[in-house]
């Protein structure tokens, strides 16, 4: 019987989720399908206990539920210091207890893989965190994420956003795990030419204003490496002054393939094909 897996999402069709398990699926020869649902708000719960209900392998969220998934079900230590929650797995009846797993009477325990997936997209292309200066563009929800997996695996982190309080709260929060200090955009040419790693988390320089960034090739140095999450373009124009600068360059479809990698292993167990996901996410967003 085919296993059915999905991401919920509102809106949804953007998402890129289906290609990169599908393609993992197929190169496997597993009996598994993925879809995407346009799911609201109010209508989160019951498709949850829907998806259980029916015996779907797993789930992953998208904006704007990965923060009332935390109201429904168990997350784990780093989905609830991080405050959202983008994988859903279901254990099934027998449910162990663990330091990173607080399961509950729902039987459904949610993580979030997109620290995870930043951090090792990082790794792919030979960077050390370790005791490395970071900057980080932006205090959203994908900073949030990077921010509190980085400071935990011994990074220092430093947010920089438009909004000088919010970058502040969201690094007095990272400090529960790690090195972390937040400030306003006014400092970037300083911070940027301290920081070993820059991260963009920010929706700048993303299609259709794919002309705008926040870091020009004056502000980098040759060694540094310059990491933007967004991937629509494949190349931002971000990357773009980095190479001028003669920096190394991480676009987002590492992240976007390697949290979809550990979502996989949470929901199978099995080492996915991460160079098949890849390249069918890459095909796509080639062929647009």
């Amino acid at each position: 019987m085919k296993t059915i897996f999905a991401v919920f999402g509102d809106p949804v069709e953007h998402s890129l989720s289906p290609v990169m398990h599908n393609a993992a699926y197929k190169a496997l020869g597993m009996d598994c399908k993925y879809h995407k649902f346009r799911v609201t708000m109010d209508d989160l719960e019951a498709a949850i206990m829907g998806a259980r209900a029916m015996g779907f392998g797993g789930l992953n969220l998208t904006i704007p539920l990965k923060e009332k998934a935390l109201d429904i079900v168990e997350p784990d230590t780093m989905a609830l210091v991080i405050g959202a929650v983008n994988t859903i797995e279901f254990p099934g009846d027998a449910i162990e207890f663990s330091d990173d797993t607080i399961a509950g009477i729902t039987g459904i325990v949610g993580h979030n893989t997109d620290g995870i997936g930043a951090v090792k997209a990082l790794a792919a292309s030979g960077v050390d965190i370790l005791d490395s200066r970071v900057l980080i563009l932006g205090a959203g929800g994908a900073a949030r994420a990077v921010a509190y997996q980085l400071a935990k695996d011994g990074a220092r982190v430093t947010i920089a956003n438009r909004t000088t309080g919010r970058a502040q709260e969201l690094a007095e929060n990272v400090r529960s795990v790690g090195d972390a200090n937040g400030t306003g955009l006014e400092e970037l040419p300083e911070l940027t030419a301290n920081a070993d790693i820059i991260i963009n988390t920010t929706s700048v320089g993303m299609h259709p204003d794919t002309d705008r960034t926040l870091v020009t090739a004056d502000m980098m140095h040759t060694g540094q490496v310059i990491f933007d999450i967004v991937y629509s373009p494949l190349e931002t124009r971000l990357l773009r002054e980095a190479k001028k600068a003669g920096a190394v360059t991480i676009d987002g479809i590492r992240m976007l393939v390697l949290q979809g990698a550990e979502s996989f292993r949470i929901w199978t167990g099995i080492e996915p094909p991460v160079g098949v996901m890849e390249q069918a996410v890459r095909d796509v967003l080639g062929s647009k």
